[in-house]
C-alpha cells in the first residue's frame, strides 16, 4: 500500500483492518478536526522509558516545514498514546527515549498494525549508542515483531536522503562528532520495509536533541540542521 493510499484509509477511518463501530466514528471525528492539514506531528506516548524528550524539537522541524515545503502544516503538536487506535490515522509518527522500551500488548499491537498498514514511525535513540537501554530493547522488540532480520542498515543512496534535500548520506550530529556516545560516527540508519515500502526508520545519532533548540536559534547555524528532518517528513508523506 502507498503512503497515499494508506491516508486515504485512516481518513476514512479504515486504518488497520480491526477498526470497526465506534472505533471509525472516533478515527472520523479526529481526522475531522484536523481542520484540513497535510501534516500533523504525533509523538507516540508509550507506558515503559521516558517518551517525553526533545521538548523543543517538534516546534522548530515544523517550522522548518512552513519554510521550506507548501504543506498545511499544523503548528501543535500532537501526543497520542501508542496504545490507543487513533494513533492508527497519523501520516507520520516519533518514538524516542533513554530507557528500556517494553510494549504492552496494546502498543504492540498498533505499532505493527500501523507499520505493515502504510503508516511511517521515526524511531530516535537518545543514548545515542548501540549497547544501551533504549537501543537493545528497543531492537529485541521489533525483532519479535516483525523477525530477527526485519529492521536493516539503510543504504546511503536509499530515496529517503534524496527525497527533498540531497544527502549522500545520514548527516552527522554534534554528539558524535564530539565524542558523546559509544564515541562512533553512525554511518548508517536502519529500517523496516514492508512489501518495499519504509514503514520504520530508526535512528542512533539522537537527531531529536540535535533538533532540540528554539527555533529562532536557527539564524546563527552556518546551515540549518532540521533539513534532513524535512527529508524524513516528506519521504513519509510520498511513499
Amino acid at each position: 500500500m502507498t503512503r497515499a493510499a494508506f491516508l486515504r484509509r485512516a481518513a476514512a477511518g479504515l486504518a488497520g483492518a480491526a477498526l470497526a463501530g465506534p472505533l471509525v466514528a472516533q478515527s472520523k471525528a479526529r481526522e475531522a478536526a484536523r481542520g484540513g492539514y497535510d501534516f500533523w506531528f504525533t509523538r507516540l506516548k508509550y507506558n515503559s522509558g521516558d517518551w517525553d524528550v526533545d521538548q523543543r524539537m517538534p516546534a522548530n522541524l515544523i517550522t522548518s516545514l512552513v519554510d521550506y515545503t507548501t504543506l498545511r502544516v499544523d503548528p501543535q503538536e500532537r501526543v497520542v498514546a501508542l496504545a490507543d487506535p487513533a494513533m492508527l490515522a497519523a501520516p507520520f509518527c516519533y518514538l524516542a527515549g533513554h530507557k528500556a522500551v517494553e510494549f504492552s500488548e496494546a502498543e504492540r499491537r498498533n505499532f505493527e498494525r500501523y507499520v505493515r498498514n502504510g503508516g511511517f514511525v521515526f524511531v530516535d535513540d537518545c543514548n545515542h549508542d548501540i549497547d544501551g537501554l533504549f537501543a537493545k530493547s528497543f531492537e529485541a522488540q521489533m525483532a519479535a515483531i516483525f523477525g530477527p532480520s526485519a529492521l536493516k542498515k539503510l543504504p546511503n543512496d536509499h530515496p529517503i536522503y534524496s527525497s527533498f534535500f540531497k544527502f549522500s548520506g545520514p548527516p552527522a550530529t554534534s554528539f558524535e562528532l564530539n565524542g558523546w556516545g559509544d564515541d562512533l560516527i553512525h554511518d548508517y540508519l536502519k529500517g523496516i520495509t514492508i512489501n518495499g515500502r519504509l514503514g520504520l526508520l530508526y535512528s542512533n545519532k539522537d537527531y531529536g536533541c540535535e533538533w532540540d533548540y528554539d527555533w529562532r536559534n536557527k539564524r546563527f547555524l552556518a546551515e540549518d540542521n532540521t533539513r534532513f528532518g524535512v527529508n524524513i517528513i516528506m519521504y513519509a508523506l510520498s511513499n
